[in-house]
């Protein structure tokens, strides 16, 4: 499908476009994120996947995230990657991995955004979901207690070993750890991204020696959870992961509660990452950041994921202020990172550009919590989709479309949210 650009403020005709996409991207039972640039099942962007789907089949909606969790290891994690079918176009695959789950994946995780999105299905239609639910229920809970166990460091903040498994790959959060990484002996390999995306607006050479070193250390030490946290060289504690997870354990704590399902320690757990949430304050930015914890040394980003302790549940009135700035400076939603921090990069993947659905747990949160710009945020991402595309991110200067076409999350973004008028 070609798309094409509704006319000035006149959005009426993108639900049927983005109904489109979900459906041109359906694998049968999963979802891709676009074709050709990513062929397979990647976990935050399948759980998005299922909020398109539920606002006109919602029977495929649940399908969508029981898919995902048939790829869940027995030790409680579920995967980034989940390889359904092969697909030499696209690298790293199986190969490179070197995983033994129960189908062929990737090594490391997601933010898990779906321990969310299942109690949504369910509130959808309690009834017919109730079954689907109980049987996820248990499955979503050994997800989040593997986080807490494996990558919770000693202040209680939940921290990623990869860029990769915070979903924002190439953001300047990583910068200080990947500075401490020499990946002279990575070897040869074949990017397959930058035959898709133009090369200015993905992650550097730089950044993926050090990605695929990560992924040879980790799969030279057979994927032990113990072992490949214990040295790394990156550890880094993410607000993207900890204020994610905090907003699914709340979520299936009362959506189990409703249901009359075992929660046993949830609500403790819960405890603890909200407590834990504190050693996110960078108290000399006044932000919520990420840190390297093998050292302690501040990323000092204002980023997106900066925003999403709403979305996690806090009031964090503080923050209030730096969505003004830059939401002043950035006229097309909330960017990667603020424009105003000198490694500000307007179309490069994870270091300016704004993405829907980051957009949409910020404004979603910020409203929930009483704060009157989050609406404000989700018309902004109502413009930026209606007038550019279903793309994978924009400009958040300009609005002009970047990264993927056709993209199975802008899409399912703007059925369950963006596109809704109020």
């Amino acid at each position: 499908m070609t798309e094409t650009l509704a006319a000035a403020d006149d959005f009426s005709d993108r639900d049927a476009a983005a109904r489109d996409i979900l459906t041109q991207n359906d694998r049968g039972g999963y979802t891709v994120p676009t074709d050709g640039l990513y062929p397979y099942q990647w976990n935050w962007d399948s759980a998005f996947a299922s909020l398109g789907f539920a606002e006109f089949d919602l029977n495929r909606a649940w399908q969508e995230i029981e898919t995902l969790f048939s790829g869940q290891w027995d030790n409680g994690m579920v995967p980034h990657i989940i390889f359904h079918k092969p697909d030499p176009g696209y690298f790293p695959g199986p190969d490179v991995w070197g995983c033994k789950g129960p189908i062929a994946s990737s090594g490391i995780t997601q933010p898990p955004v779906a321990l969310s999105f299942a109690t949504r299905l369910l509130a959808a239609d309690p009834e017919a979901g109730a079954a689907r639910f109980a049987a996820l229920y248990p499955k979503m809970r050994k997800w989040a207690e593997w986080f807490l166990k494996w990558r919770r460091d000693e202040k209680g903040a939940i921290f990623v070993i990869h860029p990769w498994e915070s979903g924002r790959d190439n953001a300047p959060d990583w910068d200080d750890a990947m500075s401490g990484i020499d990946p002279q002996d990575v070897g040869y390999y074949e990017r397959r991204d930058t035959q898709h995306v133009d090369a200015s607006m993905r992650p550097t050479k730089y950044d993926y020696d050090r990605y695929i070193w990560l992924v040879q250390r980790a799969k030279a030490l057979d994927w032990d959870d113990a072992k490949v946290t214990e040295g790394n060289p990156f550890r880094v504690a993410d607000p993207t992961m900890h204020f994610i997870l905090m907003r699914g354990l709340r979520d299936l704590l009362a959506a189990g509660e409703a249901q009359d399902l075992d929660t046993g320690d949830m609500a403790t757990q819960l405890a603890e990452l909200e407590a834990g949430a504190d050693a996110l304050w960078n108290p000399g930015m006044g932000y919520y950041d990420s840190y390297n914890c093998n050292n302690g040394i501040w990323s000092n980003a204002l980023s997106n994921a900066s925003f999403l302790c709403w979305f996690g549940g806090l009031d964090a009135p503080h923050m209030e202020q730096h969505l003004v700035r830059v939401l002043d400076a950035a006229p097309y939603g909330v960017p990667s990172l603020a424009p105003f921090d000198p490694r500000f990069d307007a179309k490069r993947y994870w270091r300016g550009p704004t993405w829907g659905m980051m957009n949409m747990m910020i404004g979603e949160g910020a409203s929930e919590r009483g704060v009157a710009l989050g609406e404000e945020v989700r018309k902004r991402t109502r413009e930026v989709i209606g007038r550019y595309g279903f793309v994978e991110y924009f400009d958040p200067m300009t609005g002009a479309a970047a990264g993927g076409k056709a993209f199975t999350w802008t899409a399912a973004v703007w059925l369950a949210w963006a596109g809704k008028e109020g």
